[in-house]
């Protein structure tokens, strides 16, 4: 039986042994299953769900509220893209990392605009999924290797609308993101509380009309607000 998920104001939700939760949303039994040794033999993350479907995801995530959804593309129900944002408003503060057997920049950009954290090829190995999992629940993004700068390209042609201009700080957080880094490392380099940093993430998102880090980055490049 899995630990209850524990949770506290600036932590990702973890098990009471101190794992990363996840919820695994595939209906595959061989791949599910092989994914779950994956993640479980490690001594941090571990899977306290799975889900066969969409319509099982979106309740399993929002009773277990897990730190990471790992989340397959194709799933009996619809496209696992098409259901991030149901996901994220299921479960407030859960990452969403997609799973996929191919994928090109621009479905790494719909992913990133649907709210997404990352894309993970299934051909990759299993220890790429494991960083994944780290990177997307400390708040970063994760793409494979080729996907990520097609993405903004991809991100920085479309329309979305910047709002009110950037105060100095927020200016600041935003070229930390731009430099990859997330939330805790935002955090750290400005001196402030995590929450302080995300809520100064929230608001560039907000005035740049961004649904996601990544996004936010490539409007901002589209806009010469960096370099």
């Amino acid at each position: 039986m899995p630990s209850t998920p524990q949770t506290t104001p600036d932590a990702v939700p973890r098990t009471a042994a101190g794992r990363i939760t996840i919820l695994l949303v595939e209906d595959h039994d061989m791949v599910a299953e092989a994914i779950r040794l994956a993640l479980d033999r490690t001594d941090d993350l571990e899977v306290v769900g799975r889900s066969l479907c969409v319509k099982d995801a979106l309740a399993d995530a929002a009773r277990l509220r897990p730190a990471v959804v790992v989340l397959d593309r194709r799933l009996p129900d619809g496209d696992g893209i098409a259901a991030i944002t149901a996901l994220r408003a299921a479960a407030p503060g859960t990452r969403v990392l997609v799973l996929t057997g191919e994928a090109t920049p621009a479905v790494a950009a719909h992913v990133a605009e649907a709210g997404g954290s990352g894309l993970i090829l299934k051909v990759g190995n299993l220890r790429e999924l494991q960083d994944g999992v780290r990177l997307v629940a400390a708040g970063e993004v994760a793409f494979s290797k080729g996907l990520l700068s097609g993405a903004l390209d991809r991100l920085a042609g479309r329309t979305v609308g910047s709002g009110t201009a950037l105060t100095p700080r927020e200016h600041e957080t935003l070229c930390l993101l731009g430099d990859g880094l997330g939330a805790a490392e935002v955090s750290q380099r400005l001196g402030v509380a995590l929450n302080t940093a995300r809520n100064h993430i929230q608001r560039v998102l907000e005035k740049l009309g961004a649904r996601s880090q990544l996004e936010a980055v490539a409007v901002a490049r589209r806009e010469g607000l960096l370099r």
